[in-house]
């Protein structure tokens, strides 16, 4: 956990540099590993082929990013998260702003407990490369 789900516009795939996006977020992430274990991170782009933005007369693109969290951590830890979260995007996309019209945003969901089960061993290599050689 967390999960961080990019839904772009395909008009801006090449100006978004997705990829670069996609490690921009994670690097923000891997900042706060005391609250998300580096382990649990996992993020996905989703190209959006059919969409349709505003009134559709302009070449108009957008991104949307989803940040997915299991429910119950304070909105003081949160929000600072999707803050800074939000700020590297803002920040990587700066020529993109500057260039073409744009909508971006982040939204956080909480996971309801109920509903979310997991299971993952990718955070024992995280365990194993902390311990003293």
């Amino acid at each position: 956990m967390p999960h961080v789900i990019i839904e772009y516009t395909a008009n801006v795939e090449a100006d978004a540099r997705i990829p670069e996006l996609m490690r921009v977020l994670n690097d923000v992430l891997i900042g706060y590993a005391d609250v998300f274990p580096i382990g649990g991170i996992r993020t996905r782009a989703l190209r959006l082929d059919q969409y349709r933005m505003a009134d559709g007369a302009e070449d108009d693109a957008f991104i949307h990013v989803t940040f997915r969290i299991k429910a119950g951590r304070r909105k003081a830890v949160t929000g600072p998260i999707c803050a800074a979260m939000f700020a590297a995007m803002r920040t990587h996309l700066d020529d993109v702003f500057a260039r073409r019209y744009l909508g971006l945003t982040l939204e956080l969901v909480e996971f309801d407990a109920h509903g979310f089960h997991v299971e993952n061993n990718v955070h024992a290599r995280f365990a194993r490369a902390a311990e003293p050689q």
